[in-house]
């Protein structure tokens, strides 16, 4: 066969010997084959690519759920726990009927500790999330230890009370009494609805 008596015009492709459309077609599937396999490697390095930059972000999810997931045991023991605190607080929140009793109380710790009152100033109630908080604004008169004593006495209240606000100042040198003003608060439950309301109530009558 000699190669130089052959008509290469693509047009006249039939009229090839056969070795050489055998060469032509293997050449041709070879240059479609292989463009398929490059065009389709490029979008596979794209998604390759895409996925390495995401890999440190989800490496660090999984890592924070991982960490979760193991410690959800502990977490649930530790909300139990505060569920438990935040029972045991409710608890010592006084009740609306409480309140008045509660107050009388504040002023017997103070006489008691030998406290001379100058101001005893209920405020409005403030809504909180889940309770009212009740402040007294007070002014009382007497020597250091008594002060002492007195906020003491309030902390050993069987309701919770707490001393916020404190100033004290000089009331008179040769006597050496202090006079202190504060704010004191206690807190009560708030009744987001008539049947929490209720419920609440229901659930202090019981104890």
């Amino acid at each position: 066969m000699n190669l130089s008596e052959v008509n290469w015009d693509f047009n006249y492709s039939g009229n090839w010997p056969l070795p050489i459309k055998i060469a032509a077609i293997v050449l041709v599937s070879l240059v479609v084959g292989g463009a398929g396999v490059y065009f389709d490697i490029l979008d596979r390095m794209a998604e390759l690519e895409t996925s390495e930059k995401q890999e440190p972000e989800l490496k660090a999810t999984f890592e924070t759920k991982q960490k979760r997931a193991a410690n959800l045991e502990s977490y649930k023991e530790q909300l139990a726990q505060i569920e438990d605190s935040l029972g045991e607080m409710l608890k010592q929140m006084p009740t609306e009927e409480e309140v008045a009793s509660l107050l009388v109380d504040i002023t017997q710790t103070g006489l008691a500790s030998g406290l001379e009152f100058r101001l005893f100033k209920p405020g409005a109630p403030i809504s909180k999330d889940f309770y009212s908080e009740l402040p007294i604004s007070i002014q009382v008169m007497g020597k250091y230890d008594e002060l002492g004593l007195f906020v003491s006495g309030l902390a050993s209240l069987p309701r919770i009370v707490t001393v916020h606000e404190v100033k004290m100042s000089p009331a008179d040198k040769k006597s050496g009494d202090i006079i202190m003003d504060a704010v004191v608060k206690t807190y009560n439950e708030a009744n987001t609805s008539e049947s929490a309301g209720s419920g609440t109530k229901k659930r202090r009558g019981q104890k």
